[in-house]
């Protein structure tokens, strides 16, 4: 099943960075938490491939998932190429045409 991720929040105008493919068997609020696991740079960069290079030494990159499509193109400035930012509070997903808002704590329904 694919999640749409869409970055909102810190001023940014509905972004849609991602699309998460997680099977249709996991309940929805739990694959919201693995979205939001998939789509967070925690030890590299989620939206960079299996590796990345930052210079000039190539690192395996823990962050890399192959069921996240990147949909939105990294920015290069100045030579480099970088990642999205983590996805958190105010950001959303979107799923069967449902909106889910990313809360201080878990998800809840657009209104």
């Amino acid at each position: 099943m694919k999640y749409e991720v869409y970055h909102n929040a810190f001023g940014d105008k509905d972004i849609h960075v991602a699309n998460v493919e997680i099977a249709g068997y996991v309940p929805v609020m739990k694959a919201l938490e693995e979205c939001f696991r998939k789509t967070n740079n925690i030890e590299g960069s989620w939206s960079k491939g299996p590796t990345f290079d930052f210079k000039g030494e190539t690192f395996d990159n823990s962050d890399y998932s192959e069921n996240v499509e990147v949909v939105k193109p990294l920015v290069v400035k100045d030579g480099v190429e970088w990642g999205h930012r983590s996805t958190s509070v105010g950001d959303y997903v979107v799923v069967d045409g449902t909106k889910y808002i990313c809360d201080m704590v878990g998800w809840r329904l657009a209104a």
